[in-house]
């Protein structure tokens, strides 16, 4: 098994912080909380051991601007999260190396995919290999194995199987996973989402796995 990636959640609202972590922990990371930016970088000096950072830019002590440099000196990769949604944040967040930039108010299940997306890009996320029945998926290859055999899917099938293992055990609505998949402004219809589950289902024999909630959406059951 794959070692937990850890994840500082740099964030001064208790309440925020909390979400974060607690989504953070369901979705198999390990989050480190702080809430205060000059004690961070205290703790920055004498530990480093860290797989990305999600930064708020206006904390206490020491802001996010100032603590971003301090990060990618240590190889750490920084998603912002922020109430600043202004333009001239955004480009000075990213143009000073920020990986992303997220404003509050957000989804969390497009967090999550934002975070495992720039653990993909640092080469964070180890060749893991993901057993649902007799199912064996390989993320980084994009192959999917039933029984040994290889079964073909379409990339966007692909892509909606591994949003429903990064967000397993959740309840997910049809307009979650179009946002993941094809973005916010997606103008297709929501029942897109059900024609690519009925294809998951049919190919992997996932009925009993991916679970219809009724006016809901779905959510996929799988052990850790």
């Amino acid at each position: 098994m794959a070692a937990m990636r850890k994840i500082l959640v740099i964030e001064d609202e208790t309440a925020i912080n909390d979400l974060i972590c607690m989504n953070l922990e369901i979705a198999g990371y390990l989050p480190v909380p702080f809430f205060d930016g000059e004690e961070f970088s205290r703790h920055l000096s004498e530990e480093d051991g860290y797989d990305l950072a999600l930064l708020d830019i206006m904390l206490p002590g020491k802001d996010g601007f100032a603590l971003l440099e301090e990060l990618t000196a240590h190889g750490i990769p920084v998603i912002y999260l922020t109430a600043k949604g202004d333009l001239p944040s955004k480009v000075k967040g990213l143009k000073s190396g920020a990986e992303d930039y997220i404003v509050k108010p957000f989804e969390m299940l497009e967090l999550l995919v934002r975070v495992d997306n720039v653990l993909k890009r640092h080469r964070k996320v180890e060749e893991e290999e993901i057993r649902i029945k007799d199912v064996t998926i390989h993320a980084a290859k994009r192959l999917v194995l039933k029984g040994g055999r290889e079964v073909s899917l379409q990339p966007m099938e692909f892509d909606c199987l591994m949003a429903f293992w990064n967000c397993r055990n959740r309840v997910m609505t049809r307009d979650q996973i179009l946002n993941l998949l094809w973005g916010v402004d997606f103008a297709g219809e929501s029942r897109t989402v059900d024609v690519h589950v009925a294809n998951l289902r049919k190919k992997l024999d996932f009925s009993d796995v991916i679970i219809t909630v009724p006016r809901v959406g779905y959510r996929m059951e799988a052990s850790e």
